[in-house]
Protein backbone atom coordinates (compact mmCIF):
# COMPACT_ATOMS: atom_id res chain seq x y z
CA UNK A 1 0.00 0.00 0.00
CA UNK A 2 2.87 2.71 0.44
CA UNK A 3 3.98 2.06 -3.10
CA UNK A 4 0.53 2.28 -4.47
CA UNK A 5 0.30 5.78 -2.53
CA UNK A 6 3.66 7.20 -3.29
CA UNK A 7 2.68 5.93 -6.80
CA UNK A 8 0.12 7.91 -7.13
CA UNK A 9 2.28 11.33 -5.59
CA UNK A 10 5.02 10.38 -7.97
CA UNK A 11 2.22 10.44 -10.99
CA UNK A 12 0.37 13.43 -9.53
CA UNK A 13 4.14 15.55 -9.49
CA UNK A 14 5.43 13.77 -12.15
CA UNK A 15 3.35 12.30 -14.93
CA UNK A 16 -0.16 13.89 -14.76
CA UNK A 17 1.42 17.58 -16.22
CA UNK A 18 1.64 15.51 -19.50
CA UNK A 19 -1.93 14.19 -19.38
CA UNK A 20 -3.97 17.27 -17.70
CA UNK A 21 -5.20 18.15 -21.32
CA UNK A 22 -5.74 14.40 -22.15
CA UNK A 23 -8.34 13.92 -18.94
CA UNK A 24 -9.73 17.45 -19.57
CA UNK A 25 -11.20 15.99 -23.22
CA UNK A 26 -12.13 12.78 -21.43
CA UNK A 27 -14.08 14.31 -18.59
CA UNK A 28 -17.01 14.53 -21.25
CA UNK A 29 -17.01 10.89 -22.13
CA UNK A 30 -15.42 7.89 -23.79
CA UNK A 31 -14.82 6.01 -27.05
CA UNK A 32 -12.79 3.17 -26.73
CA UNK A 33 -11.38 1.45 -29.70
CA UNK A 34 -11.95 -2.28 -28.08
CA UNK A 35 -13.31 -4.51 -25.30
CA UNK A 36 -10.38 -6.12 -23.87
CA UNK A 37 -11.11 -8.81 -21.09
CA UNK A 38 -8.08 -10.93 -19.68
CA UNK A 39 -7.01 -12.12 -15.49
CA UNK A 40 -6.80 -10.38 -12.92
CA UNK A 41 -3.03 -11.76 -12.31
CA UNK A 42 -1.29 -8.22 -11.54
CA UNK A 43 1.05 -9.18 -14.30
CA UNK A 44 -1.06 -8.73 -16.89
CA UNK A 45 -1.07 -5.42 -17.76
CA UNK A 46 -3.13 -4.10 -20.78
CA UNK A 47 -2.55 -0.62 -21.08
CA UNK A 48 1.42 -1.43 -20.83
CA UNK A 49 1.09 -4.28 -23.48
CA UNK A 50 -0.77 -2.32 -26.19
CA UNK A 51 1.10 0.74 -25.36
CA UNK A 52 -2.43 2.78 -25.53
CA UNK A 53 -3.66 6.00 -23.36
CA UNK A 54 -6.73 6.72 -20.89
CA UNK A 55 -9.67 5.96 -22.95
CA UNK A 56 -8.68 3.76 -26.01
CA UNK A 57 -9.24 0.03 -24.09
CA UNK A 58 -12.90 -0.41 -22.07
CA UNK A 59 -10.96 -3.27 -19.16
CA UNK A 60 -12.88 -5.92 -18.04
CA UNK A 61 -10.51 -8.28 -15.56
CA UNK A 62 -11.39 -11.46 -13.72
CA UNK A 63 -10.18 -14.50 -12.38
CA UNK A 64 -9.10 -16.46 -15.41
CA UNK A 65 -10.87 -13.85 -17.99
CA UNK A 66 -13.95 -16.24 -17.93
CA UNK A 67 -16.80 -15.14 -19.84
CA UNK A 68 -19.55 -17.43 -19.23
CA UNK A 69 -22.44 -18.09 -21.36
CA UNK A 70 -25.86 -16.76 -21.90
CA UNK A 71 -28.47 -19.36 -21.76
CA UNK A 72 -31.85 -18.83 -24.22
CA UNK A 73 -32.76 -15.73 -22.79
CA UNK A 74 -29.47 -13.99 -23.26
CA UNK A 75 -28.72 -13.92 -20.00
CA UNK A 76 -25.44 -14.96 -18.46
CA UNK A 77 -26.07 -18.23 -16.76
CA UNK A 78 -23.52 -16.60 -13.75
CA UNK A 79 -22.21 -13.43 -12.79
CA UNK A 80 -24.25 -10.30 -14.39
CA UNK A 81 -21.17 -8.32 -14.26
CA UNK A 82 -19.44 -9.60 -17.31
CA UNK A 83 -22.42 -10.01 -19.34
CA UNK A 84 -23.19 -6.37 -18.73
CA UNK A 85 -19.27 -5.26 -19.41
CA UNK A 86 -20.30 -6.65 -22.87
CA UNK A 87 -23.82 -5.17 -23.31
CA UNK A 88 -22.39 -1.71 -21.87
CA UNK A 89 -19.37 -1.87 -24.50
CA UNK A 90 -20.83 -3.15 -27.48
CA UNK A 91 -24.46 -1.01 -27.01
CA UNK A 92 -23.54 1.85 -25.38
CA UNK A 93 -20.01 2.35 -25.97
CA UNK A 94 -20.42 0.57 -29.66
CA UNK A 95 -16.88 -1.01 -29.83
CA UNK A 96 -16.16 -2.50 -32.84
CA UNK A 97 -13.94 -5.52 -31.66
CA UNK A 98 -13.59 -7.54 -28.33
CA UNK A 99 -10.29 -9.19 -27.04
CA UNK A 100 -10.13 -12.14 -24.77
CA UNK A 101 -6.14 -12.30 -23.55
CA UNK A 102 -5.22 -15.27 -21.68
CA UNK A 103 -1.58 -15.67 -20.31
CA UNK A 104 0.86 -18.06 -19.32
CA UNK A 105 1.55 -19.34 -15.61
CA UNK A 106 -2.05 -18.60 -14.81
CA UNK A 107 -3.15 -19.89 -10.95
CA UNK A 108 -6.84 -20.26 -12.38
CA UNK A 109 -5.79 -22.65 -15.01
CA UNK A 110 -3.46 -24.54 -12.30
CA UNK A 111 -7.01 -24.69 -9.99
CA UNK A 112 -9.26 -25.83 -12.58
CA UNK A 113 -6.91 -28.80 -14.08
CA UNK A 114 -6.99 -29.96 -10.45
CA UNK A 115 -10.09 -28.84 -9.13
CA UNK A 116 -7.94 -27.77 -5.76
CA UNK A 117 -8.79 -24.99 -4.40
CA UNK A 118 -7.91 -23.87 -0.86
CA UNK A 119 -10.52 -24.43 2.07
CA UNK A 120 -13.30 -22.07 2.91
CA UNK A 121 -13.54 -20.71 -0.64
CA UNK A 122 -16.68 -21.30 -2.51
CA UNK A 123 -17.01 -18.71 -4.42
CA UNK A 124 -13.52 -18.86 -6.12
CA UNK A 125 -14.44 -22.87 -6.81
CA UNK A 126 -17.81 -22.43 -8.47
CA UNK A 127 -16.21 -19.20 -10.66
CA UNK A 128 -13.86 -21.53 -11.50
CA UNK A 129 -15.95 -24.38 -13.19
CA UNK A 130 -16.70 -21.93 -15.70
CA UNK A 131 -13.51 -23.24 -16.99
CA UNK A 132 -14.46 -27.02 -16.86
CA UNK A 133 -15.43 -26.67 -20.50
CA UNK A 134 -12.08 -25.23 -21.06
CA UNK A 135 -10.37 -28.02 -19.81
CA UNK A 136 -12.75 -30.96 -21.72
CA UNK A 137 -11.88 -29.46 -24.99
CA UNK A 138 -8.39 -29.87 -23.71
CA UNK A 139 -8.18 -33.57 -22.82
CA UNK A 140 -10.66 -34.43 -25.77
CA UNK A 141 -8.94 -32.37 -28.81
CA UNK A 142 -5.56 -31.93 -27.84
CA UNK A 143 -2.59 -29.04 -26.75
CA UNK A 144 -2.64 -26.48 -29.63
CA UNK A 145 1.19 -26.34 -29.13
CA UNK A 146 2.40 -29.70 -27.53
CA UNK A 147 5.54 -28.12 -25.80
CA UNK A 148 3.79 -25.83 -23.20
CA UNK A 149 3.50 -26.67 -19.81
CA UNK A 150 -0.30 -28.14 -19.54
CA UNK A 151 -1.75 -25.14 -17.47
CA UNK A 152 -0.84 -22.77 -20.29
CA UNK A 153 -2.24 -25.60 -23.18
CA UNK A 154 -5.43 -25.24 -21.17
CA UNK A 155 -4.95 -21.38 -20.86
CA UNK A 156 -4.81 -20.96 -24.19
CA UNK A 157 -7.75 -23.56 -25.00
CA UNK A 158 -10.04 -21.59 -22.31
CA UNK A 159 -9.82 -18.15 -24.41
CA UNK A 160 -11.11 -19.42 -27.32
CA UNK A 161 -13.87 -20.83 -25.03
CA UNK A 162 -14.40 -18.09 -23.88
CA UNK A 163 -14.64 -16.26 -27.29
CA UNK A 164 -17.36 -18.97 -28.16
CA UNK A 165 -19.39 -17.70 -25.06
CA UNK A 166 -19.30 -14.57 -25.88
CA UNK A 167 -20.86 -15.39 -29.13
CA UNK A 168 -24.10 -16.69 -27.24
CA UNK A 169 -25.16 -13.05 -26.61
CA UNK A 170 -27.83 -12.10 -28.23
CA UNK A 171 -26.07 -7.94 -28.73
CA UNK A 172 -22.76 -9.71 -29.99
CA UNK A 173 -24.73 -12.23 -32.62
CA UNK A 174 -26.49 -9.39 -34.04
CA UNK A 175 -23.47 -7.20 -34.39
CA UNK A 176 -21.25 -10.05 -35.92
CA UNK A 177 -24.08 -10.78 -38.24
CA UNK A 178 -24.14 -7.18 -39.42
CA UNK A 179 -20.40 -7.58 -39.62
CA UNK A 180 -20.05 -4.49 -37.05
CA UNK A 181 -17.92 -6.91 -34.53
CA UNK A 182 -14.80 -9.01 -34.49
CA UNK A 183 -13.64 -11.24 -31.79
CA UNK A 184 -10.44 -11.20 -31.18
CA UNK A 185 -8.00 -14.33 -29.10
CA UNK A 186 -4.86 -13.23 -27.46
CA UNK A 187 -2.26 -14.80 -25.45
CA UNK A 188 0.47 -13.03 -23.36
CA UNK A 189 3.73 -15.03 -22.28
CA UNK A 190 4.57 -13.75 -19.17
CA UNK A 191 8.42 -15.22 -19.33
CA UNK A 192 8.96 -13.52 -22.47
CA UNK A 193 6.83 -10.01 -22.53
CA UNK A 194 5.43 -11.31 -26.34
CA UNK A 195 1.68 -11.32 -27.04
CA UNK A 196 0.43 -13.63 -29.04
CA UNK A 197 -2.65 -14.00 -31.15
CA UNK A 198 -4.68 -16.76 -32.29
CA UNK A 199 -4.01 -17.25 -36.20
CA UNK A 200 -7.05 -19.38 -37.39
CA UNK A 201 -5.14 -20.55 -40.73
CA UNK A 202 -2.60 -22.56 -38.80
CA UNK A 203 -4.40 -23.43 -35.93
CA UNK A 204 -1.76 -22.15 -33.27
CA UNK A 205 -1.13 -18.74 -31.18
CA UNK A 206 1.71 -16.47 -32.97
CA UNK A 207 3.95 -13.58 -31.80
CA UNK A 208 2.26 -10.50 -32.54
CA UNK A 209 5.81 -9.14 -34.23
CA UNK A 210 6.04 -6.38 -37.33
CA UNK A 211 5.12 -9.20 -40.31
CA UNK A 212 2.16 -11.08 -38.16
CA UNK A 213 0.75 -7.35 -36.70
CA UNK A 214 0.72 -6.11 -40.53
CA UNK A 215 -1.22 -9.67 -41.42
CA UNK A 216 -4.09 -8.70 -38.90
CA UNK A 217 -3.92 -5.10 -39.67
CA UNK A 218 -4.96 -6.47 -43.31
CA UNK A 219 -7.27 -9.26 -42.25
CA UNK A 220 -9.41 -6.00 -40.34
CA UNK A 221 -10.12 -4.80 -43.64
CA UNK A 222 -11.95 -7.63 -44.68
CA UNK A 223 -15.56 -8.31 -43.70
CA UNK A 224 -16.11 -9.94 -40.54
CA UNK A 225 -18.67 -12.30 -40.15
CA UNK A 226 -20.47 -14.35 -37.86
Amino acid sequence: MKKLLRGIVQFRDSGLPGYRAMFAGLAAGQTPDALFITCSDSRVVPDLLASTDPGQLFVMRNIGNLMPEAHGSGHSIADESEAAAIEYAVGVLDVKDIVVCGHSNCGAMKAALTGKVPAGMSNLSAWLAHAAPAVKRLRDEGPLDESMPTADQLSQWNVLVQIENIRTYPIVTERLAKGTLRLHAFWFEIATGEVHAFDEESGRYRAICGEFAETLIARLNQPAGP
